[in-house]
C-alpha cells in the first residue's frame, strides 16, 4: 500500500458500532465515509471526527437497494480516488416472538440485515476489482449467527447467512488480493439491544458477557480496525469473535 490514506466507507455509521468505528478509523488516520440512510446521526459523527482532527464525510445511503449502495461505492471514489475499508455494519432488529411474526418487519430485517451486506460486498468488490486494491471487506455478524434467543426469529437468519456470505465471497475473492472477515459480537450496548430492555433480556444478555455488563461499542470497533490492518492479512474467510466470551458462556 502507499503512503497515501486509506480510505473507509462504513455503513450504519450514524449511530453504536459504527459510529465508534467510524471515530476509531479516524483518529488512526484513515479518511471516513460515513454511510447512513439516517442524515442527522451521520452528519453528527462526521462533526465528531472533523472536531478530533480527523477527515470524514457523509453519503446517505439505503443498503436494502443495491443502486444505493453501489452510488455509495462510485461516490466514494470519485471522491477519493480509491477504496481500502468497505464495513458492511447498517443492521436493524426488532423483538417478536416467531408465532407474533410481522411480515413486514421480517422481510424490512432481512432487506437490511442480510441483503444490505451482499450489496456491499458486491458492489465493494467489484470497484476493488477494477481499481486493482487489495481490499479488504468486513461485515458485520453476530453471535446469534450461532446461538438461538427469544424474539429474533429473523435477526438470527441474517446473521447466518452474513457468516456464510462472508466465508463464500472470501473464497472468490482472494485471486484479487481481496480479503472478506466477519466480525461476530455479542451483547453490545446498542439501540438494537435496548430495544430488548423490557423483555428484560438486555439484562439478560449482560450476565452472560464475562465482566458482568454489555460489551460497549468502541470495543468492537477496535477490533474492525485491527482486522482491517495489512498485518491481519492471514485473516480471510473468518468469523472473528468479539464478543467477551458471550458465546463461550454456559
Amino acid at each position: 500500500m502507499s503512503n497515501e490514506k486509506r480510505v473507509a466507507v462504513i455503513t450504519g455509521g450514524a449511530s453504536g458500532i459504527g459510529r465508534e468505528t467510524s471515530l476509531v478509523f479516524a483518529k488512526k488516520g484513515d479518511r471516513v465515509v460515513v454511510a447512513d440512510f439516517n442524515e442527522t446521526g451521520g452528519k453528527e459523527t462526521v462533526a465528531m471526527i472533523e472536531k478530533n482532527g480527523g477527515e470524514a464525510t457523509f453519503i446517505q445511503v439505503d443498503v436494502s437497494n443495491y443502486e444505493s449502495v453501489e452510488s455509495l461505492i462510485e461516490q466514494t471514489v470519485g471522491m477519493y480516488g480509491r477504496i481500502d475499508v468497505m464495513f458492511n455494519n447498517a443492521g436493524i432488529g426488532t423483538p417478536t416472538p416467531v408465532a407474533d411474526l410481522d411480515w413486514n418487519s421480517y422481510h424490512r430485517i432481512i432487506n437490511v440485515n442480510q441483503h444490505g451486506v451482499a450489496h456491499g460486498i458486491v458492489a465493494a468488490s467489484k470497484k476493488m476489482r477494477e481499481l486493482g486494491s487489495k481490499g479488504v471487506i468486513i461485515n458485520t455478524a453476530s453471535v446469534f449467527g450461532f446461538l438461538a434467543s427469544p424474539g429474533t426469529f429473523a435477526y438470527h437468519a441474517t446473521k447466518g447467512a452474513v457468516i456464510m456470505m462472508s466465508k463464500s465471497a472470501a473464497l472468490e475473492l482472494a485471486q484479487f488480493g481481496i480479503r472478506v472477515v466477519a466480525v461476530a459480537p455479542g451483547a453490545v450496548d446498542t439501540p438494537i439491544i435496548q430495544g430488548y430492555k423490557d423483555q428484560g433480556l438486555a439484562d439478560e444478555m449482560a450476565r452472560k458477557v464475562m465482566g458482568g455488563q454489555l460489551t460497549q461499542p468502541e470495543t468492537v470497533a477496535k477490533t474492525v480496525y485491527l482486522v482491517s490492518l495489512e498485518d491481519a492479512d492471514s485473516i480471510n474467510g473468518s468469523v472473528v469473535m468479539a464478543d467477551q466470551g458471550y458465546a463461550s458462556f454456559k
